[in-house]
């Protein structure tokens, strides 16, 4: 008989803040080198086609790829050795970026980054679905996703500062090997300390029948219709892609204070993030009803030409990004059993990454074509979405 792994050596806050702390140094580090992504391939050669099918393939990568790695996940319960193999594509990636000389090597390296993000994104979610299963699900996904968000707050500010002193990419890329490395031993350490993160969850469930051999392989059907859900609402979400090119193209910004307005939507996202992440504990499902009105109030308040309205645009956008990215994960752990969470966690991925891609397009194209029927028909998806949450009426296990 196989023994049984040991039990945490941590406290399942602990275990969530020190997940949340390797988030924080590898968002510093990818974060870092998206910011000048486009600038580095230009240099490179590459033309804006160019940049922009790398960049495109790379978040494609992100997304889809997660149909594989959450199967994969499930079927050989390696966690750790999945969330470990994606986070050391990302630390290796990212200094070689910035020595490489061949803009195909360079393109290539981009999207391995991406590549690093879908392996390790189900397993690592599952991992830390567990210790939420104590912490509350809610709290503990915001608090992981509001350190993330300062990783991604810091990364793009200091590689502008030693771009600005040094003027040098290989300078900046290389710098951000330090907390690729830092969050490695963070990882390995945390690794070494919760061998079967499992244990919580087993705690606090201890009366729940064991899943069995013969249990069913499918999905249940709530999350095929939560997941309906998110994907109208992600259909009906202007990016900050659009966002900036309305303040720069309508002169209400300078090109140099976009990113200060989008560091100021992260802090947002951070904010919002923990904001509905208690709520979800103490209310539930009904706290998603906020996503969809954030998202109907972007484009009504952002698509202005109000200096103070756009800003305040964006910063209701950061809001549903925070929501987007703790909440709406929260709620999958409480709908799929463990056997399957890792699976769901990439399927989910999948449904989020299409329904993104076609609401970026919609929001431009509409833009392009009248503002007035971009903000119609985004109220309109995002009513839809609230129909279809008030139908659903989910409910935690």
């Amino acid at each position: 008989m196989k023994p049984a792994d040991p039990a945490p050596r941590l406290s399942p806050w602990r275990f969530v803040v020190s997940f949340g702390a390797v988030s924080l140094l590898m968002d510093f580090v990818y974060e870092g080198a998206r910011s000048i992504t486009g600038p580095l391939l230009a240099g490179l050669g590459a033309s804006a086609t160019v940049v922009g099918v790398v960049t495109g393939t790379g978040e494609a990568a992100a997304l889809g790829l997660r149909l594989v790695s959450g199967p994969l996940a499930d079927r050989t319960r390696r966690f750790w050795a999945l969330t470990i193999s994606g986070y050391t594509l990302t630390a290796i990636s990212v200094p070689l970026l910035g020595l490489t000389a061949t803009l195909w090597v360079a393109c290539a390296l981009v999207i391995a980054e991406r590549v690093g993000k879908a392996v390790r994104s189900p397993a690592k979610d599952t991992l830390l679905s567990h210790a939420t299963a104590v912490t509350g699900r809610g709290r503990g996904f915001a608090v992981h996703e509001a350190m993330d968000q300062v990783g991604a707050l810091i990364g793009p500010l200091t590689v502008a500062g030693i771009l600005v002193a040094t003027s040098g990419y290989g300078v900046a890329l290389g710098v951000l090997a330090l907390p690729g490395v830092a969050a490695l031993a963070l990882l390995l350490w945390l690794r070494a300390r919760v061998p079967d993160p499992a244990a919580y969850e087993t705690a606090v469930a201890s009366t729940e029948p064991r899943p069995t051999t013969d249990e069913p392989a499918r999905l249940p059907r709530a999350f095929w219709v939560y997941a309906g859900f998110t994907a109208t609402t992600m259909a009906g979400f202007a990016t900050f892609g659009v966002l900036s090119f309305h303040l720069v193209e309508r002169h209400l910004l300078s090109p140099v204070l976009v990113p200060v307005l989008y560091a100021a939507a992260m802090a947002a996202d951070a904010l919002a993030a923990l904001a509905t992440g208690w709520c979800y504990d103490r209310i539930g499902p009904r706290t998603l009803v906020v996503l969809p009105l954030l998202a109907a109030a972007v484009p009504v308040v952002a698509f202005t030409d109000t200096v103070w309205l756009v800003i305040l645009g964006s910063l209701l956008w950061g809001a549903a990004v925070g929501v987007q990215e703790s909440t709406l994960r929260a709620v999958v752990a409480d709908l799929v059993p463990t056997p399957r969470r890792a699976t769901a966690y990439g399927v989910f991925a999948g449904v989020l990454g299409i329904a993104t891609l076609g609401g970026s397009a919609l929001t431009g194209v509409l833009y392009e074509h009248s503002i007035h029927t971009l903000i119609i028909a985004v109220i309109a998806i995002q009513g839809a979405a609230l129909v279809l949450l008030a139908i659903v009426r989910l409910r935690r296990r």
